[in-house]
């Protein structure tokens, strides 16, 4: 059996936070919340627009440490919110920190109905890693909670996403 880290950024609802969840009850997988050394602060406005900003300019925040070592993993599930378009700058910042050279990452997004090229911006960050069973989660327009992608679908890839880590390993 591979061995499964669900790393993701969620923001304002917890929406990417929700299919993190669902995807670690499903497979019991060790969960890493990648969280800004500051928080964003004031209304969802004035982060969106903060979020922009650091989107248009690449700027990468400052991120805690992971506790996890992710050499000793062989699939990473790596979460994040649609930010302008792309992966959330927190993301960003965590990726570029990572050698996935070997692994086998799993992308995932959620979004409000603008998917943009986030899982491609998601396999050009995530260098030397094979992809499987990406997935994309839209949510209410309005930055709510309301899931508009049916939820047996998120069930459905949460058991993809279990019978990938239970093939045996080829590298071993």
């Amino acid at each position: 059996m591979k061995k499964l880290l669900i790393v993701y950024y969620s923001q304002s609802c917890g929406n990417t936070a929700r299919i993190a969840k669902a995807l670690q009850a499903a497979t019991g997988a060790d969960l890493f919340r990648i969280e800004t050394e500051k928080p964003y602060e004031g209304t969802y406005e004035e982060v969106v627009d903060e979020g922009q900003r650091e989107v248009e300019a690449g700027y990468e925040p400052p991120v805690k440490p992971c506790p996890y070592d992710l050499s000793s993993y062989d699939v990473i599930a790596v979460g994040t919110p649609t930010w302008w378009y792309t992966m959330a700058p927190a993301v960003r910042t965590f990726l570029h920190g990572q050698d996935f050279t070997g692994k086998t990452v799993v992308p995932f997004m959620t979004n409000g109905g603008w998917e943009g090229h986030v899982i491609a911006d998601l396999k050009t960050a995530c260098h030397g890693a094979a992809f499987a069973e990406e997935f994309c989660v839209r949510f209410d327009s309005e930055g709510g909670d309301h899931m508009e992608t049916p939820e047996v679908e998120v069930g459905v890839w949460c058991e993809r996403v279990k019978s990938l880590i239970k093939r045996k390993n080829s590298r071993k």
